[in-house]
């Protein structure tokens, strides 16, 4: 697993995002037509999170089908959304799955982040406290978060569907996922958002789902690029989703002890986790709703974090969804 620590720094988010409005990726973005003609494939850099969201990307790869459709994908793992947007920001990748509040909040800052697609994440309310039995049991109690994030929306969200408001917990900010999962089972807070597989993992040693973004029915996951990017590098980007629905349909037909090793290798989890981890029911590649990027919108800007107007139609690429 390649990581790009050395980029990382002490930079603030708002700094980060705004830069990512003046990056072109200069470096990455020249695009030939050497796939189309059979020759080298042409790379993409993608961050992306310690998440199932990505094992079609991961099983592309592992299993050449990106370099059959003329792409070759290069996966950069960061422990935080904070370090992937800072190499994003420094123009070490060429895109990033990210959620739909970061999208905003980039765009916010002037750069022209495209959505490509959706990706098939979930954000999980994890609970470790007795006296928690129900979301509405967080009233007054501490909840462990990352802030400006996909994660700060999906507990606002969890908390809505069951009558409360973000004014009625407080918040532990902790940005790096492992360290969430630390801090709740060190009894820090009475609850943390975690993604899959660190929810398995939790629940694994006796912790317990309170909540989920697919429980509530949102999915603010995307996959997203720079206009630019997104116009030198199509062929490739679009090779990248042949390739992922190509895995998806490997995942559909082979039983997860086929290729569940592959993530364990690729992100660095304990091999223990094999009969636990839960593999999503993945479809091919689809184009984010409508409706989910006008949540997150609103909420955005309801959290300070928007201030433009932008509608679902000002952030979608048709790069692939013609």
């Amino acid at each position: 697993m390649k990581k790009l620590l050395g980029l990382i720094g002490m930079i603030g988010l708002t700094f980060l995002l705004g830069a990512c409005g003046a990056n072109d990726n200069t470096s990455n973005t020249t695009e030939t037509s050497q796939s189309a003609n059979g020759n080298e494939p042409v790379t993409l850099i993608l961050g992306v999170m310690p998440a199932t969201d990505n094992i079609p990307l991961i099983i592309a790869h592992e299993k050449g089908f990106d370099v059959k459709h003329g792409v070759k994908l290069d996966l950069q793992t960061f422990r935080s959304a904070q370090e992937r947007d800072a190499a994003f920001a420094a123009g070490a990748i060429d895109g990033l799955s990210t959620d739909l509040v970061g999208v905003a909040i980039s765009r916010n800052s002037g750069s022209d982040l495209m959505i490509t697609s959706t990706t098939f994440g979930t954000f999980n309310l994890i609970t470790g406290n007795d006296s928690v039995q129900t979301v509405a049991d967080l009233k007054g109690k501490d909840v462990i978060v990352s802030k400006n994030t996909g994660a700060e929306y999906a507990i606002a969200m969890m908390l809505k569907d069951a009558g409360l408001s973000m004014d009625d917990i407080n918040i532990l900010e902790v940005a790096a996922v492992p360290a969430r999962l630390e801090a709740l089972k060190n009894g820090q807070a009475a609850a943390a958002i975690l993604p899959e597989p660190f929810a398995t993992m939790a629940q694994a040693e006796g912790l317990r789902m309170l909540s989920s973004t697919e429980k509530i029915g949102i999915n603010p996951f995307v996959m997203a690029f720079p206009k630019a990017t997104i116009e030198q590098k199509a062929v490739a980007i679009r090779g990248m989703y042949e390739a992922y629905n190509e895995a998806v349909a490997y995942i559909q037909s082979h039983d997860k002890a086929d290729f569940i090793q592959f993530f364990i290798d690729d992100v660095g989890f304990p091999e223990t986790l094999k009969d636990q981890i839960q593999v999503p029911a993945y479809t091919k590649a689809t184009q984010a709703s409508d409706a989910d990027i006008q949540s997150a919108f609103t909420w955005a800007k309801s959290a300070g974090l928007l201030e433009k107007e932008l509608t679902p139609q000002d952030v979608l690429s048709d790069v692939f969804f013609r």
